[in-house]
């Protein structure tokens, strides 16, 4: 695979010229906003087919999995943002307090100015496009900064952008990277990351310099977990959907299982028959299966596959970016697979007698990104999600939670800062400027220090 190395000092005078286009007041304007947000849905239907074709090129994605999770994801977005933006960009009027007696109170949504958006390999296209969504919605210019390990989708993406717009409102830069770290030296207005945590630290601490506000959706060990009233064949059917799609490359993946002891053989035997309808007996070969993105990335998966027993794949091939879907059993918590985000098609299992002890396995971890709960008993779904601290999740099936507009989508803790899809985009990349409006037809002196009752009424408005 080519790593890009590009040098950067040529995005420095471009960062200047967003800022002057911002000052313009251009991107601001709410005609504006609606119209680069349509011409961005044109030119993604125009370029839909080798977008499509890029993703199998590069991460062997089917058809039906590039469409309905990076391209039809980003139509929603638009769609949902175009019909209610209008609304979105009004002041608020909000309630005024007694003591403000005469005046009016507001809030008004403002861009930041110019943004930096930072997205991965594993989902190249939507995980670019989906931020950017946001940055337009809410006024702002922004830089796009793709993966080098998938740089067929980072040159498309420039070229999609390039047609687009002017480069002094919206641009991709490539490159390794050397190209990151000098735009993390640049003084953006905000920055938007999505990766791994270690990076995501780098990000915030670079960030910090200039007191750049940041959105990090980073990652975490995601637990699926089935209990005894669980309905298995279910549960089985949507946890290997939600594990194996792109090969597990999902920040949002279930990352670990846990089951109760009394349904983990059972359970495991429908997952295994999933498997096969799913991708097929020889996922190798598999039209509806992908690739791992890098010969590196699949060794290191290989790697883990040395702890534990495995009940069901286990078989791969370096060269070809290829792991077999695979369950294993017999982890402990002091494996190296539960001791980081496994982030590829290796489910490990690890049973349970009583959802106290489940509650405590997933405290001991950072906060997780995701959570998923197969469990038809309403005690235990209440009882997970008040005492486990996650980013979002579902009751009785894994992923969607991040396909509804409706919901913001981000983690907590170690697994992100900040939330976005939907209004959610909107407010990631607005700041939100509060506004007293005060009369001038007549003025309180009991505030001023020269009027003799003015403690005397302050007591008495404050109570």
């Amino acid at each position: 695979m080519t790593l890009y190395h590009f040098n950067a000092s040529g995005v420095r005078p471009l960062l200047e010229k967003q800022k002057e286009y911002f000052r313009t007041g251009v991107t601001r304007d709410i005609d504006f906003r609606l119209e680069q947000l349509k011409s961005l849905k044109s030119v993604i239907k125009r370029y839909e087919k080798e977008i499509i074709q890029t993703l199998k090129a590069e991460l062997r994605k089917p058809e039906l999995e590039a469409y309905s999770a990076e391209v039809g994801f980003v139509y929603e977005e638009i769609n949902f943002i175009v019909k209610r933006l209008r609304k979105w960009v009004k002041p608020k009027r909000m309630r005024t307090p007694i003591t403000h007696i005469g005046s009016r109170s507001y809030i008004y949504p403002e861009p930041y100015g110019v943004t930096l958006i930072i997205s991965p390999w594993n989902y190249p296209f939507q995980l670019a496009i989906a931020p950017l969504i946001g940055a337009i919605a809410a006024g702002n210019c922004a830089v796009i900064k793709p993966s080098e390990y998938t740089p067929n989708m980072s040159r498309l993406l420039k070229k999609v952008i390039s047609e687009t717009f002017d480069e002094r409102y919206i641009t991709v830069v490539e490159g390794g990277v050397d190209v990151s770290t000098e735009l993390l030296t640049m003084r953006f207005d905000h920055i938007f990351f999505t990766g791994s945590v270690p990076v995501g630290k780098i990000v915030m601490e670079a960030a910090a310099k200039h007191l750049t506000p940041v959105t990090l959706e980073l990652g975490g060990k995601s637990p699926a977990i089935v209990d005894e009233s669980a309905n298995l064949e279910l549960a089985a059917k949507r946890i290997v959907w939600g594990k194996f799609s792109n090969a597990g490359q999902t920040c949002i993946a279930p990352d670990y299982m846990l089951v109760h002891k009394h349904v983990k053989q059972p359970l495991i035997d429908k997952m295994k028959y999933y498997i096969r309808e799913f991708y097929g007996e020889n996922t190798e070969t598999s039209e509806r299966y992908s690739a791992i993105v890098s010969e590196r990335h699949a060794q290191r998966l290989v790697d883990f596959l040395k702890t534990g027993t495995i009940v069901h794949g286990g078989c791969y091939n370096i060269e070809k970016r290829w792991i077999e879907p695979t369950i294993l059993e017999g982890i402990t918590w002091d494996d190296d697979i539960m001791k980081e985000e496994i982030f590829g098609p290796i489910l490990p299992v690890i049973e349970y007698t009583s959802i106290e002890d489940v509650i405590q396995m997933i405290q001991q971890y950072e906060k997780p990104l995701a959570l998923y709960l197969f469990s038809e008993n309403r005690n235990i779904q209440e009882k997970m999600i008040e005492q486990i601290s996650f980013g979002g999740g579902c009751l009785n099936d894994t992923m969607l939670h991040i396909a509804t507009p409706y919901l913001p989508f981000g983690g907590v803790g170690q697994s992100g800062i900040g939330a976005y899809h939907g209004k959610a985009s909107f407010d990631t990349f607005s700041h939100y400027k509060s506004i007293l409006k005060q009369t001038t037809k007549f003025d309180l002196s009991i505030r001023y220090p020269n009027n003799p009752n003015a403690l005397k009424w302050i007591k008495k408005l404050f109570k």
